[in-house]
């Protein structure tokens, strides 16, 4: 199990790293963060389907093949902005939307989708409109939103200031999951809430967040300096601190999220996708829920600007 799961994560980590490498050294189009667009759909795609098919399993109803489709939308609007620039015009600085808005616009989408879905196909098809919307709209923003963000995330500042910091977001959010893993069965104790998931310790998650904030330190001293990132504002002595805890716990709890969907559906995995890991889900779910607050965390300065 273990091995399996050291050589699935090795494999993701090396497509990783060379999606990242061609992103700083030779921009898709010129185009910021377009080489990652790809991966990005594909585990927003990937986590959907895991939801869906948990729900499925569960006799839940949901329109998978529509509820697909939304949650890639919200991503894929959060582009618009910098694929705007395959064009000749920049994108408007006075645009009232702004950058980050296109994920509101996508996010709307996506419920409209559902929505208007079940509109044509009401009356022709099985009942259980209002459940399918329910479950689409969920996966669509649940998975979508947090998707986006990281392309937000990405874009942040000027030249490779935003894959550092998505660099860095992955890293310490990531961080926490092993350090909780590999304490938790070290010195692990205190079961955390054994109901919902009897393998997580008290004591795996100081360790993974102490783990975190080691690594918030690490890239913002270390990692953006030598990605020749340079500061107009350096970043507060206790900046990688509160970013450290913050992502942590945010991934934790969409860890805990994650099993909440797994324990009510009753599977015990979200797929087997990925050897040793599980499904896509499995890897995302930290991720899902660190996005948002790591933006924020970025966009306030922690990590400086």
């Amino acid at each position: 199990m273990l091995k399996d799961r050291l050589l699935s994560s090795a494999v993701l980590l090396s497509l990783v790293s060379v999606l990242l490498w061609l992103d700083a050294r030779h921009p898709l189009l010129g185009v910021a963060g377009l080489w990652l667009l790809p991966l990005l759909l594909l585990l927003t795609v990937g986590t959907a389907m895991d939801i869906c098919r948990l729900l499925i399993g569960a006799n839940r109803l949901v329109n998978k093949p529509v509820t697909l489709i939304a949650a890639a939308m919200v991503p894929l609007f959060a582009c618009i902005p910098y694929l705007w620039e395959l064009g000749s015009a920049a994108y408007p600085a006075d645009c009232p939307v702004g950058r980050v808005g296109w994920i509101a616009v996508g996010a709307f989408a996506a419920i409209a989708l559902v929505l208007v879905t079940e509109m044509f196909q009401y009356g022709r098809g099985p009942a259980g409109a209002t459940e399918r919307v329910q479950a689409g709209g969920f996966v669509a923003i649940y998975v979508g939103v947090p998707m986006a963000m990281l392309v937000a995330v990405r874009n942040l500042n000027d030249g490779n200031w935003g894959l550092v910091a998505l660099i860095t977001l992955i890293a310490v959010t990531k961080s926490c999951d092993a350090g909780a893993y590999f304490t938790g069965r070290l010195i692990g104790r205190h079961k955390l809430i054994p109901r919902l998931s009897p393998g997580k310790t008290w004591e795996g998650s100081i360790g993974g967040v102490s783990l975190s904030v080691g690594v918030a330190y690490g890239c913002v001293h270390l990692l953006f300096p030598a990605a020749g990132v340079l500061f107009t504002t350096p970043p507060p002595v206790w900046g990688p601190l509160v970013l450290g805890i913050v992502c942590a716990t945010a991934g934790s709890l969409g860890d805990l999220a994650e099993s909440l969907i797994k324990r009510d559906t009753g599977a015990k995995d979200s797929g087997s996708t990925l050897p040793g890991l599980g499904g896509v889900w499995d890897v995302t779910d930290s991720l899902i829920a660190a996005s948002v607050p790591g933006f924020l965390c970025f966009a306030a300065g922690l990590a400086g600007a």
